[in-house]
């Protein structure tokens, strides 16, 4: 506790969620920027009938962690760019994300190969807003047909919709239908135009 308080040790949000338990206190008179959105759960809450297919814990149980329900990711600053490329010269980790461990294993993902970034720009409109949060699985590196990835090139990190061309090339889609400001790109393997796969992007979340 001595550490979280003076600085010595980051606090997270699974952290606050255990001290918080721990000590008898609600999350936000801590940190209402981390404890935005949840509250402590009481010790009667049934968990029976919860939904594998819901991602994000909701008010009732996201601090049920003893039994470890949930899977804690690395919230980073970094953006990936639905337009052109970001530069991420230096990342920070904000604090965590809860993912229940049972949607995460419907979906064939690993938490230790998964990290939180966030979109910018307009390209991937309407499937990926600005700002919106995003669920990268770094073990999914292999181009597929139909599906969004985040890569990084040159020009930073970009997301977009991977699809391959009648010869086998794979090109750098935009779900945007404006080609005129967001045309179809290459992912070629040479010197100058190489786009290196960071993951794929399982979900997202942000606002409609």
């Amino acid at each position: 506790m001595s550490q979280y308080m003076t600085g010595k040790v980051a606090l997270n949000l699974e952290a606050l969620v255990k001290l918080s338990q721990a000590l008898d206190f609600e999350p936000y008179e801590v940190s209402p920027t981390l404890a935005a959105g949840i509250r402590r759960a009481p010790a009667s809450v049934d968990h029976t009938t919860e939904a594998a297919n819901s991602p994000i814990p909701d008010q009732s149980d996201v601090s049920d962690t003893e039994d470890d329900r949930y899977a804690f990711i690395p919230q980073y600053d970094a953006k990936a760019a639905a337009g052109l490329g970001s530069e991420n010269p230096h990342v920070e980790i904000r604090s965590t994300l809860a993912f229940k461990r049972e949607w995460l294993k419907v979906k064939g993902a690993k938490p230790d190969q998964l990290i939180v970034i966030y979109a910018e720009g307009e390209s991937m409109w309407p499937t990926i807003n600005d700002g919106d949060v995003l669920l990268v699985d770094r073990s999914r590196i292999d181009p597929a047909d139909g599906q969004v990835f985040v890569l990084a090139g040159t020009d930073g990190a970009i997301v977009k919709r991977l699809v391959q061309g009648p010869l086998g090339q794979w090109v750098l889609r935009s779900d945007n239908e404006d080609k005129a400001e967001y045309p179809d790109r290459y992912h070629l393997r040479s010197n100058g135009n190489e786009h290196r796969i960071i993951g794929k992007v399982i979900w997202r979340g942000g606002d409609l």
